[in-house]
């Protein structure tokens, strides 16, 4: 099976993820900055979750230029990942509504954790259906970086209740770790394109 149809679905399900975050933002009734205040929380948490959609995004789009051929087993590992993304609005809309409350801010770190796991798994699928020796396999290598991002999101989720600033200021870090799209397999890409 080609990946067509698996890429604009997901493309799709991401879509509208970022729709349904950005129906949760009211704006206020009043027509002065000061309203706006009491939404910064709100905006913030917004803010960070349309950026770790956009990472998944762009990254998933670059593993998915790896893929040669789908697999019922990366089918499944696909929707395992967005379903992880799609929790994604609900515990932004939480965080947003309740600040740095701790539960809120542990269980936003759950899905975020889970839905890093669900992308190892992806990859994984796509290294297996495609073997240890596929520009996916070679771009990655042992993926100290992915493995680093899962450790900050378990030590942010332990955080959460001690410390809530540093549990969201962990969350950031990882963001913004990734806000670069990686670059491991554009770098196989292009040394394919010239071979």
């Amino acid at each position: 099976m080609g990946k067509s149809r698996m890429e604009a679905f997901s493309d799709g399900v991401l879509a509208i993820i970022i729709t349904i975050m950005v129906l949760e933002l009211h704006a206020p009734h009043a027509t002065d900055l000061a309203a706006l205040r009491p939404l910064v929380p709100v905006l913030l948490s917004y803010v960070v979750s349309f950026v770790y959609i956009g990472i998944y995004w762009n990254n998933h789009h670059h593993m998915l230029a790896t893929l040669t051929h789908v697999t019922g087993a990366v089918l499944w590992a696909n929707l395992n990942l967005l379903f992880w993304l799609s929790l994604l609005p609900f515990v932004t809309a939480w965080v947003g509504q309740n600040g740095l409350a701790p539960t809120p801010l542990a269980l936003y770190g759950v899905v975020l954790l889970m839905a890093a796991v669900a992308y190892f798994v992806l990859q994984g699928a796509i290294i297996t259906a495609q073997g240890p020796e596929s520009l996916l396999a070679r771009a990655v290598g042992n993926d100290a970086k992915g493995r680093a991002s899962l450790a900050m999101y378990a030590a942010a989720i332990a955080l959460a209740g001690r410390a809530p600033g540093l549990a969201a200021g962990l969350y950031v870090a990882v963001a913004v770790v990734w806000l670069v799209p990686d670059r491991r397999i554009e770098q196989v890409l292009a040394e394919q394109r010239r071979s």
